[in-house]
């Protein structure tokens, strides 16, 4: 069978924050498959260390590399990228993934607790695309930047107002920006994941991914594996002209949510 190449990203370097398990750790194991160099980043080295190696003893092309970084701190930023550029000579593609999140009612959420959600979420992403963006139009070809929000940002979410504010800000952030580094060859987009089976969603929810079949249509939560699939979309020459997008990725919509007929 003939594969698309514009879907590659072969040969590609790949900076994921937040990827020491869930979407991250996932995206990372898919781009890596797919030939791509994959940083690998959280504030937990023991677990990026783990993922890394998990990924360079497979059979995938790929080579991975684990660098601690909180993404709420600008130093720790911008030793990771240069520990990339460093490595692996330019940065391709970064994909803002790290966040956080708790569920409380408005009236229970502490100014610090706001902070700490708002900081990590929309913050971070500043910090990364930012340090990214500058290494990104010295190098030929630009590169692709994609953010991370969340339906709790496009649609509103009870018990998650501080963290659907920020996502709702990263879903600005990334229109906003797509026009600014346009002129630079950098494509800036943005998932918006619903229910993801995740490690964080077991552990709040109890639901595993074991228990998601990812070949019915007709669900409400999704694998890590379907974003990851997005991402290497977003990441490739496959969207050349997908700019500025927040690409939701929530199984079917509610009743309220369905066209009218």
């Amino acid at each position: 069978m003939t594969r698309n190449p514009r879907f590659s990203v072969d040969g590609d370097t790949v900076v994921i924050t937040g990827s020491s398990q869930g979407i991250g750790k996932v995206t990372a194991e898919v781009l890596a498959a797919d030939g791509a160099n994959v940083v690998v980043s959280s504030r937990s080295q023991g677990k990026i260390d783990d993922v890394a190696a998990a990924i360079n003893d497979s059979d995938a092309p790929g080579r991975a590399i684990a660098v601690e970084c909180d993404v709420r701190e600008r130093d720790a930023v911008e030793a990771l990228m240069d520990a990339t550029v460093d490595e692996f000579g330019r940065i391709d593609t970064l994909v803002n993934n790290a966040g956080a999140s708790f569920m409380a009612g408005f009236d229970d959420i502490s100014e610090n607790g706001w902070k700490t959600i708002v900081d990590i979420n929309l913050h971070g992403t500043y910090h990364c695309a930012q340090a990214a963006g500058e290494r990104m139009q010295t190098q030929d070809e630009g590169g692709r930047i994609i953010n991370f929000a969340s339906v709790a940002g496009t649609k509103g979410a009870p018990y998650m107002s501080h963290y659907g504010a920020a996502k709702a800000a990263v879903v600005n952030f990334t229109t906003t920006l797509a026009y600014e580094y346009a002129p630079h060859d950098i494509r800036v987009n943005c998932i918006a994941p619903g229910f993801v089976a995740t490690p964080g969603v077991e552990s709040q929810m109890g639901v595993s991914a074991d228990n998601v079949d990812r070949s019915e249509v007709e669900r409400r939560m999704g694998h890590s594996e379907e974003i990851a699939d997005l991402v290497q979309f977003l990441a490739s020459d496959a969207s050349s002209y997908v700019i500025g997008e927040t690409i939701e990725a929530k199984g079917v919509p509610p009743i309220e949510e369905s066209p009218e007929v």
